[in-house]
């Protein structure tokens, strides 16, 4: 049995929680234009249907070296079983299965370069991974980013 999609309200409600996940229930009614207990619920009914899989923080450290790392898996190994170590490196914040030329897409934090390296060195030591393509960031612009929500 498959779930109802999710409406306006809900995308509208994720899209204020991803901007600002510290926002009031009354501050989200008001900008939703429903009750506090209607948010209370559609919150619950999210968190229940896995949309929301955890509330978190964003952070940047004072000189934190940030990267994206795109891995190549060779066959026979599989992809999910790479991914599932890679996300238990240190360093790690998040993994990504991906389409394209490269199979994995991770993004990666550390105190400083060779830390970053470190973790590259750990990656490439992972039975199955091919290759890898790092990219350190410079500057992050998606925090103040606009809504592309539809009204």
């Amino acid at each position: 049995m498959s779930q109802a999609p999710l409406d306006k309200t809900d995308l509208k409600l994720l899209e204020l929680l991803r901007r600002n996940a510290r926002l009031s229930y009354a501050r989200l009614a008001d900008e939703l234009g429903i009750s506090e207990s209607a948010v209370r619920k559609r919150l619950r009914k999210l968190i229940k249907r896995g949309v929301i899989k955890h509330f978190t923080i964003e952070y940047t450290l004072p000189n934190e070296v940030r990267a994206v790392i795109l891995v190549k898996v060779a066959p026979p190994q599989p992809v999910p079983r790479v991914s599932e170590e890679i996300s238990r490196i240190e360093g790690v914040d998040v993994v990504y299965e991906v389409t394209g030329d490269n199979d994995i897409l991770v993004l990666l934090r550390g105190p400083n370069i060779e830390f970053v390296n470190k973790c590259i060195d750990r990656i490439r030591s992972i039975p199955g991974v091919a290759g890898t393509n790092t990219m350190i960031i410079l500057k992050s612009w998606a925090l103040n980013a606009p809504s592309r929500l539809s009204e």
